[in-house]
């Protein structure tokens, strides 16, 4: 048994689903492949997938060992294209997690040009709010709004979002229009709330005009926890909404939006990729950082540049 051959065969095997589908990216026959695999689980003395005759599902120790040999086979596939020659072309496999509305109305409109660009770097990415664990997930970075929590990891800031608050004119109708933002407190004013990942509690915001500041909380009748379903909410007139300036400025020209407290401004959002604190950071994660700084410069750039870790 090729080791190397069988432990590739295993990692394609879960992430296809099938004997018969990883066969095909690898080039092989499927019954080389479940061959590899046989091999490997009674090299181990430990079984790694459940096979019926409609699926294969990864078992717990499986699951477990996927997790360490998808990592390692990633390294030496970086290493490979650290070596001269192979980093002016980065490629391979990329597991990304990005936020549900940057994702939708930036990034993903702009992929044809980084797949032209990069046309070797197969990208995964994960759309979501949730809090990612980059070891647990096998993720190999995330971007992120927010002040940074997890000090272990090594990041790089690609912008700064710039925030306002909003309401659709079916809500400013029925609940009348706020002068100020201690009015978001009253009992006939609602916002939409944003469930926090970590926590599970609705975020608040800190609101500054000529060196008065209010913390504002405000009161909701629904609260969600991803991007896009917040701004569907405020768009329905459930309530006002505090949102980066890219999420709102089309439908502030199209009239379904209207913005409020002109004269007050809140802190911007710093917006980061993060990634493990590794000695070397692959090719294909480089050019990707580097894509979305540059595409964030054009949509929401960094404020201030600070010094990154």
């Amino acid at each position: 048994m090729d080791r190397f051959d069988a432990l590739r065969a295993f990692v394609r095997v879960v992430e296809a689903g099938s004997f018969t589908k990883a066969a095909q990216t690898l080039h092989m026959n499927k019954t080389s492949v479940t061959q590899l695999v046989q091999q490997l689980e009674a090299r181990l003395r430990v079984k790694l997938l459940n096979r019926t005759t409609r699926r294969v599902a990864v078992t717990a120790d499986g699951a477990a060992y996927y997790e360490r040999v998808a990592r390692l086979l990633a390294d030496l596939e970086d290493a490979d294209t650290s070596l001269s020659g192979a980093s002016a072309t980065p490629k391979g496999r990329l597991r990304v997690d990005v936020p549900s509305p940057l994702a939708r109305m930036i990034l993903v409109p702009a992929l044809p040009a980084f797949h032209a660009r990069y046309p070797e770097i197969q990208l995964d990415m994960g759309v979501s709010d949730r809090m990612v664990d980059l070891i647990g997930d096998n993720v190999d970075g995330v971007l992120r709004g927010g002040e940074l929590t997890d000090t272990s990891l090594m990041a790089r800031r690609v912008g700064d979002l710039q925030l306002g608050v909003y309401a659709a004119p079916s809500y400013l109708e029925r609940a009348g229009t706020p002068s100020h933002p201690s009015e978001l407190e009253d009992s006939h004013q609602r916002i939409v709330g944003f469930l926090r990942a970590r926590s599970g509690k609705v975020a608040g915001v800190t609101m500054r005009r000529d060196g008065e500041h209010i913390d504002v909380q405000g009161r909701y009748v629904v609260a969600v926890d991803d991007g896009n379903a917040y701004l569907a909410a405020g768009l329905a007139g459930m309530g006002i909404l505090w949102l980066p300036h890219y999420m709102a400025k089309a439908h502030v020209a199209s009239g379904e939006l209207v913005p409020l407290f002109d004269d007050w401004h809140m802190d911007p959002m710093p917006l980061y990729v993060a990634y493990l604190p590794n000695r070397h950071v692959s090719a294909k994660l480089r050019v990707l950082i580097d894509w979305v700084a540059e595409l964030m410069g054009e949509h929401a750039p960094p404020v201030t540049a600070r010094r990154e870790p």
